[in-house]
């Protein structure tokens, strides 16, 4: 899990932090396989203090961007809520972390350059069209 971690990191822009509204991608495995069961994003609706434990936990709620989608409340740390550390639901590895869909492209061109480059494109009159 660690290594698939290191990868979805370097392909994908993330935040530090994770707050209410953000989009989070969450992955899973299962231990006895070597690829993740499961690989999707989630919206985060709420983060609410865990008042019945001494340490900072709260729960997260959010509501998955999957087929069927579901809304689901996990109890995290902010180290695991904000993609720190991996973390194990019901034996199983668990990863979540907030992606900045406005900073920068996995290819680390900033995301004014990248406009500038669309923009080029638009003006060469390239386009693509779907049609039902």
């Amino acid at each position: 899990m660690e290594n698939f971690v290191a990868e979805l990191k370097r392909l994908i822009p993330f935040k530090e932090t994770t707050d209410v509204n953000d989009t989070v991608l969450i992955a899973g495995k299962n231990t006895e396989k070597k690829i993740p069961d499961m690989l999707f994003y989630a919206h985060v609706i709420a983060i609410e203090r865990d008042s019945s434990r001494r340490d900072e936990w709260w729960h997260v709620e959010m509501q998955l961007l999957s087929v069927p989608p579901r809304r689901v409340t996990w109890t995290l740390r902010t180290e695991q809520m904000s993609g720190q550390e991996i973390f194990t639901m019901g034996g199983e590895p668990r990863f979540i972390k907030a992606v900045d869909f406005g900073t920068a492209h996995p290819g680390g061109a900033p995301a004014e350059k990248r406009k500038e480059k669309e923009g080029k494109k638009e003006k060469e009159g390239k386009v693509l069209t779907f049609r039902p």
